[in-house]
């Protein structure tokens, strides 16, 4: 089964931007993400068109970041994809005239439903600032573990 990774390969390319600080072209992000850089151009559309992102023309342009990362969160940018459906299961409807069809379906559904409400919510309360930070404190422990395993202590 084939997952929509969008969401996953958006935040993986705003961090980058917020690392590397300054305008990048589809091209450069679309190496990041490992796609084309028409889909990299159509996904950052949306993102500016909610004023996440901004765009430059010519010479030096590309993409840059335009939003503060205290105040976006991850549901906000899964807004900007589009809202994708979050679960590749769903109901059977080969005979929605069976009783026992409509049981499991009325099960499922609920389930389903519960499971999207406690995802989005959880979305919505981890932002992009936060990423950033799990980021560094990751990068941070990275270094230090390289460093103290250099035999010669440098």
């Amino acid at each position: 089964m084939k997952r929509d990774s969008r969401l996953s390969g958006v935040l993986h390319v705003l961090l980058h931007m917020a690392e590397f600080d300054r305008t990048m072209t589809s091209e450069r992000l679309a190496l990041v993400m490992q796609t084309n850089p028409v889909i990299v151009r159509r996904i950052m559309g949306r993102l500016r068109d909610l004023g996440l992102v901004a765009s430059a023309k010519g010479h030096g342009g590309g993409w840059r970041l335009c939003c503060d990362f205290n105040r976006v969160t991850l549901h906000d940018v899964y807004q900007a994809l589009g809202a994708p459906e979050i679960f590749a299961m769903g109901h059977r409807s080969a005979e929605p005239a069976c009783l026992v069809e409509q049981a499991v379906n009325a099960a499922l559904a609920t389930a389903f439903e519960e499971a999207e409400r406690v995802l989005l919510s959880r979305l919505g309360d981890v932002t992009l600032e936060a990423l950033s930070v799990d980021f560094n404190a990751r990068l941070a422990k990275r270094q230090t573990h390289q460093q103290e395993a250099r035999p010669d202590g440098a």
